[in-house]
């Protein structure tokens, strides 16, 4: 019996540790793809910061600091970005990484087969949009490595590239796995990366799981990670409740005053580069070729009470595509954002009036988003606006994120669908970028040549003040097209338990668990 009791023990002790070592994140929808080059939505890029390290990194407070590479800087000349790789380098089997194998990964990053989703943002490496569109070969693409421990990018205008290269297309894939498992790189036994963590187990709809990479030049202090799917906000707070969560994804809509008191300051909130529209299929009626319509849709919202009661977590209404806050730039906001909310739902009756509808004729039109309980909370709200005030008949579409992702892709059967981008880095271009002709990410369809035009003139900008200026009137051409309905800007809010410390706020709202730590709260 002793020995029994002793044995129990020490399993008990065990099992305390491995709790202790294993952080527990929400983390969302399912990710929709752990192929660090097709990635297109947060949930992904949450598991792949832990799962990749690029040629630079940033780090808790989202500072740019050496990943890959130990040192870079600009020629002479301003055409090359040259980076100059740490000693030693490693993939998670313990193979050594080198610069022919990331200029490799480069290369299947924009080749036409990947339609890699940030590549779009790479337009000033010196044919990257030429290989992207299958005009060139990869070989082409204006990156190499003249050495093992070199990688060079030739550049055909001005960019900050190392703020680029956070991007997850700009991870190193592991091509030997690509070449043998095809599709399956990604799955558990199978994906090899080169970040602080490895990829232990997928169980979809569940939890991802990532495990301490021992090859890893610096030890995490967590072991374990688990990032589980969490779709659902008020089911994800009863988990932290119950203690089955460290880090929630969000926090459910309920007034600050109430959630304050309960959880004190492990409720975080903190400005953030993101912003929350409505986009429209501007490729299929009803809303093609009727902006007097779109316009109408937009100024029935009543922003100011959807921020105040349905979201309630310190978001701030949006008359403008790029929130405030982004480095060298100074946003745009549609004409009518200083009139008074009567005045606005009279504008808008009337321009429904003259877009061919009415009472007798009312608009029928289908609201798109996926499954989640603050955009559940919000497009109800926005739906009864639109037939409180304009008679409209609103049908609601939910549906799982992978299905909604294909969909809005599409813009087959898409009308209104809830829209939104969260800054990859801090640019205004970033937003932007979305609505340029044939981008994977113009889910709205916005075609306009002096849009791409002004686009390209801010790409050849001699100086940060006339690339903002020509960005502002871009962003002034989507809002005057009526191409998106702006609805509120973000924070980031997370529930954060008091035993995980190293938790940063920062503007991307990015937490690499590298960077955090469990401790032992006292009872």
């Amino acid at each position: 019996m002793p020995a029994i009791g002793l044995l129990l023990a020490l399993l008990l002790a065990i099992s305390a540790t491995a709790t202790a070592q294993t952080l527990l994140r929400g983390n969302g929808p399912e990710p929709s793809t752990l192929d660090a080059h097709r990635c297109p939505e947060v949930s992904c890029g949450n598991i792949l910061r832990d799962l990749y390290e690029g040629l630079v990194t940033e780090d808790a407070k989202g500072q740019l600091i050496p990943g890959m590479a130990e040192r870079w800087e600009l020629s002479g000349d301003g055409r090359e970005w040259i980076f100059h790789l740490r000693n030693g380098l490693r993939w998670s089997n313990g193979e050594a990484l080198t610069a022919t194998q990331i200029v490799a990964s480069f290369r299947r990053a924009f080749a036409p087969a990947t339609a890699a989703p940030f590549a779009v943002h790479f337009t000033a490496i010196e044919n990257a949009e030429a290989v992207q569109q299958g005009k060139l070969p990869p070989e082409r693409l204006g990156i190499t490595s003249p050495d093992p421990r070199t990688v060079v990018f030739r550049i055909t205008r001005s960019v900050a590239l190392p703020q680029l290269l956070l991007l997850p297309i700009a991870y190193p894939v592991y091509l030997p796995a690509l070449e043998k498992f095809g599709a399956q790189h990604t799955r558990p036994g199978n994906l090899v990366s080169n970040g602080a963590y490895r990829l232990e187990d997928w169980r979809p709809q569940a939890q991802v799981s990532l495990l301490r990479n021992a090859w890893f030049r610096d030890v995490a202090p967590i072991e374990h990670v688990r990032y589980l799917v969490t779709e659902d906000a008020a089911s994800e707070l009863q988990r932290f409740e119950a203690g089955d969560l460290h880090i929630t994804e969000t926090v459910p809509p309920q007034p600050l005053a109430l959630l304050r008191p309960r959880f004190g300051t492990q409720l975080r909130i903190s400005p953030y580069l993101g912003a929350m529209w409505i986009g429209l299929n501007l490729d299929k009626p009803p809303l093609r070729g009727n902006a007097a319509l779109r316009e109408a849709l937009s100024l029935a919202i009543d922003r100011d009470k959807l921020t105040r009661y349905i979201t309630g977590l310190g978001e701030s209404p949006a008359y403008g595509l790029i929130p405030p806050g982004v480095a060298d730039y100074r946003p745009v906001s549609l004409p009518w954002a200083g009139a008074t909310q009567a005045a606005r739902e009279a504008l808008a009756r009337q321009r429904y009036r003259e877009a061919g509808y009415g009472e007798a004729q009312p608009l029928q039109i289908e609201l798109r988003y996926n499954t989640s309980t603050p955009l559940r909370r919000m497009n109800l709200a926005v739906a009864a606006m639109w037939r409180e005030v304009l008679g409209a008949q609103v049908t609601l579409r939910n549906e799982e994120w992978k299905v909604f992702v294909g969909n809005r892709k599409q813009r087959v059967i898409t009308q209104a669908f809830r829209g939104g981008w969260i800054a990859d880095v801090n640019d205004a271009r970033n937003f932007l970028a979305n609505f340029e002709t044939g981008s994977i990410t113009n889910w709205s369809g916005l075609h306009d040549p002096g849009f791409d035009a002004l686009i390209a003139a801010a790409d050849a900008a001699p100086d940060l003040q006339q690339r903002g200026q020509k960005l502002q009137q871009a962003e002034a051409r989507v809002l005057t097209q009526q191409a998106i309905i702006p609805v509120y800007f973000y924070t980031s809010k997370h529930l954060v338990r008091p035993e995980v410390q190293g938790f940063e706020a920062n503007a991307l709202d990015h937490h690499a668990s590298r960077f955090l730590r469990l401790v032992e709260m006292r009872r």
